[in-house]
């Protein structure tokens, strides 16, 4: 699985953007959003678990970012909304194939993108 990250930019305060990252094959049962800032560790910010249809959101994006899927298009999306300065990173798109319940929401996924940066001015 290789996954392709694009939609990244830069916004200013309060603004948005779609991420999009295409999966090839599309059959993982785990699939995420990451982000990594300079100087701070990678963080998960949207999973979706597709076995147990359960979607996972970091507690600083809730109700700010949604993640949907395109199967047809084979592809995962992160809408962010109202994005803050404290959303400026790298973000990353993931995938991994575990099946036991809650899995999805593991932090170290086996397949992973490029990379696309978001940035975010006051």
């Amino acid at each position: 699985v290789q996954p392709v990250e694009s939609g990244g930019g830069s916004v200013e305060d309060g603004g948005s953007l779609r991420l999009s990252c295409v999966l090839t094959p599309f059959d993982s049962s785990c699939l995420g959003w990451f982000r990594q800032a300079p100087g701070k560790e990678r963080e998960g910010v949207a999973k979706i678990d597709r076995l147990y249809d359960r979607t996972y959101y970091h507690d600083s994006v809730e109700g700010r970012f949604t993640l949907s899927q395109d199967r047809a298009k084979k592809t995962l999306y992160l809408q962010m909304d109202d994005l803050r300065p404290d959303d400026t990173a790298m973000y990353y798109c993931a995938a991994a194939r575990w099946v036991d319940s809650g899995s999805c929401n593991r932090p170290n996924y086996d397949f992973w993108g490029q990379g696309t940066q978001v940035t975010v001015s006051s």
